[in-house]
């Protein structure tokens, strides 16, 4: 950057011996005197009018900054030079200045390296209500941030002591199950209360990964059951009439895999950078039964496995599988007996069915790889809390304070889901589609039609992630009704069988385009998610406290005076001590 020359024009003072006699050519003259020390090449657009001290580079001064005949005495332009000068000038006088350089040379290189001072007040103005549900409170990112802007240099005390009361007040404590149901609302408890507020902001957009809900991972049960149901058609003996390709088993066998891995990694992520909402997701009695979603998606998966792929698999891979379900069923089914707020008779949602289905798609696994005392196992665990669960859902949902809504009318096709794979997993258990086999699978027939006939139950809702609850299912009860007709042959079970299974792929189709569309192009798939959002206190009831003990404090207050307190005696309010 070239260096700039800073020139101060001295006009002579009333005391000089060449100042004017006339007022007028005084004037002028000084006038001339300041018009010289411009340059005329410069731009309209930098002109400033009535500028004394100017700043210009060496360049423009050289030559034309006086004229050569101006006289110098002692420093002092002399004044009849000045005249002189102001004779060549033109008549229309334009003042014209250099920009001053706006940047410093600090900052230049700051530009080059890419990294720029750290500045306090643009730190401040961000929104850190984010920052709470983040993995380690935003600490490590803020360190990290910190170095690279700083690059060794020593933090002010002032910013130190800034993000040290950052870090403290970053922290969000977890909350107990009472919380979730005093801040909710609805059979979900997804919907906030009036009375309550939230910790994020609800005017805007949260980041993509706080709006990302465990309960995405319904789209892989939807999918992944598709591929058994086309691994079962060509291959059963009832079906073989349709003449049908194992190719579409290969296909959805594929898109399942890579769908589960996109969402998982996105979960992932979510884990990584927002720990905090994930563990809230986790204690939310009743998001809690979607966490078993992705084992029993991989259950799926091992069962459709194209016969190209894999022919038998290793029963280890079972033990594998099986085992988070189990723990996840440890922790749900000790809290719905002993739960305090977490009791079946609280919690009882057809969600919960989730937690069920793991248990007799493990068994139906087990058994297909040759296994016996393990399926059983689960086979009996998964039908003494089914029948629990049937019995607890019948008598809560009519009497619940809070209706189901439009929205959620899909769920009970949950209902369909344990029963349908209960009867194929006995049945694989027992060598045959036996009278135990054929109880359960009567069952599912007779909740799917109960539901299917009530067309208006399942209208005029608007579409979300609970859609996918029409899917598996679906699927499932169709997968069923082959099984059984490979039993009991006759046209009848054929023609349900084919109907059933058809009516599954389309809903499946149907759904995944949607999705897509909701997804890319509408962009409204993931709303925020309130109900990881919550306060661990009541606004309101802290309000009203707030403002007791102020119209207390006013009223001790007021009370203090003697005029008052003789006022307060006479009214009874207030009695003195010894009267």
């Amino acid at each position: 950057m070239e260096s700039e020359e800073h020139i101060t024009l001295q006009i002579p003072s009333l005391n000089d011996k060449h100042q004017p006699t006339d007022p007028s050519a005084k004037v002028r003259t000084e006038t001339a005197v300041l018009e010289s020390a411009f340059d005329k090449s410069e731009p309209p657009s930098q002109q400033r009018v009535h500028s004394v001290s100017i700043s210009m580079t060496p360049s423009p001064i050289k030559g034309i900054l006086l004229n050569p005949e101006s006289i110098f005495n002692n420093g002092i332009l002399d004044s009849s030079s000045a005249a002189t000068s102001s004779s060549i000038l033109p008549e229309a006088a334009q003042f014209h200045s250099h920009a001053l350089p706006k940047s410093s040379a600090f900052e230049d290189q700051a530009i080059q390296i890419g990294h720029f001072p750290y500045q306090p007040s643009i730190e401040s103005s961000k929104d850190k209500r984010f920052d709470n549900f983040k993995t380690w409170s935003g600490k490590l990112e803020r360190q990290i941030s910190l170095v690279s802007l700083l690059k060794g240099k020593a933090q002010r005390k002032s910013d130190q002591l800034e993000n040290a009361f950052v870090q403290t007040t970053d922290q969000v404590d977890p909350l107990p199950a009472d919380r979730y149901f005093d801040a909710l609302e609805g059979p979900e408890l997804d919907t906030l209360k009036a009375s309550e507020e939230i910790l994020l902001p609800e005017d805007k957009q949260w980041p993509f990964l706080l709006r990302y809900p465990i309960s995405s991972f319904s789209i892989c049960l939807g999918v992944s059951s598709q591929a058994i149901l086309w691994k079962t058609l060509p291959t059963s003996a009832s079906t073989k009439f349709l003449h049908l390709s194992i190719k579409p088993n290969l296909v959805l066998w594929c898109i399942s895999v890579a769908l589960l891995v996109v969402l998982a990694c996105i979960y992932l992520l979510k884990i990584i950078f927002y720990f905090e909402a994930v563990r809230r997701e986790y204690f939310h009695p009743i998001r809690i039964n979607f966490f078993f979603a992705p084992f029993i998606a991989l259950l799926f998966l091992a069962l459709g496995v194209p016969t190209s792929i894999c022919n038998n698999l290793h029963p280890a891979l079972w033990y594998i599988l099986m085992t988070p379900i189990l723990s996840l069923e440890l922790k749900i089914y000790g809290q719905w007996m002993s739960g305090g707020q977490r009791r079946l008779s609280k919690v009882a949602n057809p969600v919960n069915h989730l937690s069920i289905v793991g248990n007799f798609v493990g068994a139906l696994l087990g058994a297909s790889m040759g296994l016996k005392e393990g399926p059983i196992f689960f086979f009996a665990v998964g039908l003494a809390h089914y029948m629990v669960l049937f019995v607890t859902l019948y008598q809560r949902l009519p009497t619940n304070e809070s209706v189901i809504p439009k929205d959620l009318h899909p769920v009970f096709f949950l209902f369909v889901a344990a029963p349908s794979v209960a009867s194929m997993a006995w049945a694989r258990i027992q060598g045959s589609f036996d009278f135990g086999s054929r109880i359960g699978y009567f069952i599912a027939m007779f909740l799917y039609l109960s539901l299917a006939v009530r067309v208006n139950f399942f209208r005029g809702f608007k579409f979300s992630l609970a859609w996918w609850a029409y899917t598996f299912p679906m699927t499932g009860a169709a997968t069923a009704t082959i099984r059984y007709s490979n039993e009991v042959t006759n046209v009848a079970t054929q023609a349900l069988a084919v109907v059933l299974s058809l009516i599954a792929t389309l809903t499946v189709m149907a759904l995944f385009i949607v999705t897509l569309l909701h997804a890319f192009v509408l962009q409204d798939l993931f709303p925020n998610d309130i109900p990881i959002a919550i306060s661990d206190r009541n606004p309101k009831n802290h309000t009203e406290s707030g403002t007791n003990q102020s119209m207390e404090t006013l009223r001790t207050k007021t009370l203090t005076t003697p005029q008052s307190q003789r006022q307060a005696q006479k009214k009874g309010i207030y009695r003195f001590e010894g009267s």
